[in-house]
């Protein structure tokens, strides 16, 4: 490389970057993912075929490896595969790429990367290898997304490049469903082209201990299996089990292998070992770890329990010390993930030796118990030049002295560390778990809760406002989780991941004031071919349309809008419940729909279906917009107005989507005026059911009618209306002989306590009611 005459580019792109510049104009032709610092379109293009050359510097075997993966990739591409060249190229040389390390200013750091595309040379420049890693993921996505025959045009290009955060993650659960090592290297390879520089591998949990550990052989001969595994959703009553035994580990020299690989990739493996809770699969293979005798089992469901390493006996620490022992001879990264969330102190405030523990170091209750217990182990780490995370229940009791932050439940907990001067991870829920929905629940997946969409992931900001410019600093970036209770398979696994990572890429690569969500969308175009291409099973949740209703009380209609997290779509839909097809009516725009309506929504793209139809109801009835008049006024919780109960939309199997009126352990008496005396024949009402949530239907539900509001005729009494268990919405309805009627009564019973014989017995429950319905 001639330094000479290269650096004043170099000089130029860097100081691009530290000004922040942004696209050029014609920035839309180049699909790269995440979004560059700097990117300027030039004229012509640099062709690759057979003669093409890969020059890197002499002697240097890093660069040489990063050599083979660019022709590898290029000769996946198009059939091609470049020699690599272990020797500077002469300065007049043509069709050649160029990989070097050079001294360009501190700008670029050591992830930082210019790349320059001309027809004559391709030149990828960066300060350290893994800044020349992270540009050969750039190089790639200007290659065709799927394979062709060389020569291959790349148009001509300078970018100037640098990631926002030093930690770019993904975490993956191996505890809940074990995945093979061929699957974690491929992992590792996403991760990879995402530009994501950390692999967080959760190996231990209740419901297996995935980790070989020499010292104590038992751990995987016990610990790793599990006889059973919970079969659909926890809350899907009652519990079943598929009676197979399930399980599996890591050998240490597998892990060698993960971690070595990994390090090929410039992605640090950091590794998760759950303490004090979680730790079931380690009880069940050591029982006098525990506070109790047991008996322990390996779990074959999900949740919280009870039984926790015991802080009160000194062989859980030695225990403990061994397991870390052996997991830092395998893993070299800076930090171990030593886990701290949800542990229970149920057992704890009945041990004796806790309680011991408590007295003999003058703690206050069981939350300074868990400091001391976590400050226990970083100095062990510490001594041994490590550091530890921990998820955001370290800070109660006191945080350890050196401890970083990861931020699950929501941003507070990171809030709270970095204004402490920890460094965070910020994980919140809300954003970053992929183990959430990313479409319409009926129309996906079974899984935990939530509604995490591919626009939710792009809209997220790590930094949070409320710090000031110095605590800041502290955030050292951002990961998604992938908890698998509820992925079974690597297929699976892929469709939650794909393609929520791409826009977690660009959260954590791209300046806040540079990402551009419909510009995103357009580029993920081009990514969606190369899924297609990699044979990835990425979901297509994307291509769902969400359909936003607004009723409007005054003239009874409903605004009907229609979005979708794709591009390149048209969006075609039906008012009468059928499938829409290209010939249907084509959206333009919001609209508004006067009567019943089933509307069914459908994306296509060149007249083709390419997601699946979502389905929302307008149900304009009587009592539509009318008058009502509550007994209770609802929980503030639930109160969203009891004008929704009479708006025409129905609530989802989603109890905080705005629709749904809660009462805690009260009744519901909803009188509706219709404004006249006329022929009243069915009335409805709709309620919730999840019984994990303490949510019950109604024990009995009573319909009444009168014509002058004071003197009630009950028309019809229901009593339990359902039998099921399930997560569900489910309609009462009462046909009656028609009847006169202005004023319309509903009288819905409350459970009142949860019986015992569900996880929630003895607690308040909840009546969750939403569109009350008068034919």
């Amino acid at each position: 490389m001639n330094l000479k005459k290269t650096f004043p580019l170099l000089l130029t792109l860097a100081m691009l970057l530290s000004a922040g510049c942004t696209y050029g104009q014609d920035e839309t032709a180049f699909s790269i993912i995440p979004k560059p610092q700097h990117l300027s379109p030039e004229k012509g293009n640099f062709t690759l075929n057979a003669d093409t050359r890969i020059h890197v510097p002499a002697k240097n075997g890093e660069l040489k490896n990063i050599g083979d993966k660019l022709a590898q990739s290029i000769k996946s591409a198009t059939g091609v595969q470049p020699q690599v060249v272990q020797k500077s190229p002469k300065k007049k040389a043509k069709n050649i790429i160029e990989l070097a390390l050079t001294s360009s200013p501190d700008t670029l750091g050591k992830e930082g990367y210019t790349l320059e595309v001309t027809p004559e040379r391709i030149i990828l420049a960066a300060n350290q290898p893994n800044g020349l890693f992270l540009g050969l993921q750039t190089i790639k996505q200007l290659l065709p997304p799927q394979p062709i025959k060389a020569p291959v045009a790349i148009p001509a290009v300078s970018i100037a490049d640098k990631p926002r955060y030093e930690w770019r993650g993904m975490h993956l659960d191996v505890t809940r469903h074990f995945m093979p090592v061929e699957f974690v290297k491929e992992y590792i390879d996403y991760l990879a082209m995402h530009k994501m520089n950390t692999f967080h591998w959760h190996l231990t949990d209740d419901q297996g201990w995935r980790i070989e550990i020499k010292k104590h052989p038992k751990l995987t001969q016990v610990g790793a299996w599990r006889d059973s595994t919970l079969i659909g959703h926890y809350w899907d009553l009652p519990q079943t089990y598929d009676n197979e035994r399930h399980g599996g580990f890591y050998t240490q020299e597998q892990i060698k292998d993960v971690v070595k690989y990994a390090q090929e990739r410039y992605i640090t493996v950091v590794p998760e070992i759950e303490m004090p809770g979680h730790a079931l699969a380690a009880l069940a293979t050591y029982p006098e770890l525990a506070c109790t005798e047991g008996p322990f089992k390996v779990e074959g469901k999900w949740g919280v329990f009870k039984d926790i390493f015991c802080a009160g006996n000194e062989q859980t620490f030695t225990f403990l010390e061994d397991v870390l022992t052996e997991v830092m001879d395998l893993f070299p990264s800076e930090y171990i993930h030593i886990g701290g969330d949800e542990a229970p102190k149920t057992r704890w405030k009945a041990c004796p030796k806790c309680q011991k523990r408590i007295a003999e170091e003058g703690l206050k209750d069981e939350h300074e118990l868990q400091s001391y217990f976590v400050q226990r182990m970083e100095k062990f780490l510490n001594a041994h030049g490590r550091q530890i995370i921990g998820w955001d229940e370290i800070l109660e009791g006191g945080l350890a002295p050196n401890a970083t932050v990861m931020s699950w439940r929501g941003e507070k907990g990171g809030i709270e560390a970095a204004k402490q001067k920890h460094k965070v991870i910020m994980t919140p829920g809300n954003y970053v778990y992929f183990d959430h929905y990313q479409g319409d629940r009926n129309l996906e997946p079974v899984t935990i809760h939530g509604f995490t969409p591919l626009s939710e992931v792009y809209s997220y900001n790590p930094t949070p406002a409320e710090l000031s410019r110095e605590e800041q600093k502290y955030i050292m970036g951002a990961q998604a989780n992938l908890w698998t209770e509820y992925i079974l398979s690597p297929d699976h696994l892929e469709y939650m991941a794909f393609p929520r990572i791409a826009a977690l890429s660009e959260v954590l690569w791209t300046p806040v004031n540079q990402k551009d969500w419909n510009s995103f969308k357009q580029r993920m175009q081009q990514q969606y071919k190369r899924y297609d291409a990699m044979g990835i099973n990425y979901s297509k949740s994307a291509y769902q349309v969400r359909q936003q209703l607004e009723a409007d009380p005054e003239s009874n209609v409903a605004t009907v809008t229609f979005t979708s997290d794709a591009a390149g779509t048209d969006i075609y839909y039906t008012l009468d419940g059928t499938e829409p097809t290209a010939n249907a009516h084509k959206y333009k725009g919001p609209f508004k729909v006067e009567k019943a309506a089933v509307i069914k929504a459908s994306s296509f793209a060149d007249g083709k279906l390419v997601g699946q139809a979502t389905t929302k109801v307008f149900d304009a009835h009587k009592a539509l917009n009318k008058p009502v008049k509550l007994a209770t006024e609802p929980s503030k919780s639930f109160s969203p107005g009891a004008g929704t109960l009479v708006n025409g939309l129905h609530g989802t199997t989603d109890q905080y989507d705005g629709q749904w009126l809660g009462y805690l352990s009260d009744d519901l008496e909803a009188v509706i005026d219709l404004g006249q005396v006329q022929p009243v024949h069915q009335i409805s009402s709709s309620y919730f059911q999840h019984i994990g949530y303490k949510v019950f239907l109604p024990t009995q539900v009573e319909y009444a009618v009168s014509e002058d509001g004071q003197h009630f005729t009950t028309v019809k009494v229901i009593n339990n209306p359902n039998k099921e268990e399930n997560i569900l919405r489910k309609v009462v309805s009462a046909e009656f002989p028609s009847t006169k009627a202005r004023y319309v009564k509903i009288t819905a019973r409350n459970m009142g306590i949860a019986p015992d014989k569900y996880p929630v017995g003895g607690q308040k429950t909840w009546l969750l009611v939403d569109e009350l319905s008068v034919q």
